[in-house]
């Protein structure tokens, strides 16, 4: 079974970057694809960057630009870089193991306990 623990948040201003880490634990072989997901207060969960074998990434539009996602060659460790913080970044950040189909990222790991990100100045 695949466990999930997240770190990297904080509360930073607008402006700066932080750098989420996500390290995995358990049987990983089948892994091919990750994801990081962002949860604002009071909304749904949300992907905001995945990237799958081969190193293609995908992001939301909201990101573009300014989030990067990468991960070590085992599937062991995922990071998310984020830089020029703004406000509605804030939320709780979550990463996920997963596979595409097609242009889609589906996760089929649970969800770890996640790391808070508050971005106010």
């Amino acid at each position: 079974q695949v466990q999930l623990a997240e770190s990297g948040g904080g509360l930073v201003q607008p402006g700066e970057s932080l750098t989420l880490s996500c390290g995995v634990s358990g049987i990983v072989s089948a892994a091919n694809a990750a994801g990081w997901y962002r949860q604002p207060p009071g909304n749904q969960r949300e992907l905001v960057a995945a990237i799958r074998t081969g190193g293609r990434t995908n992001y939301a539009d909201s990101v573009k630009g300014r989030f990067t996602i990468s991960r070590d060659n085992g599937w062991k460790t995922v990071y998310l870089q984020m830089n020029s913080l703004k406000p509605e970044d804030t939320g709780d950040y979550y990463c996920t193991l997963g596979t595409f189909m097609g242009a889609d990222y589906y996760p089929n790991t649970g969800w770890g306990p996640g790391t808070q990100v508050t971005v106010s100045s």
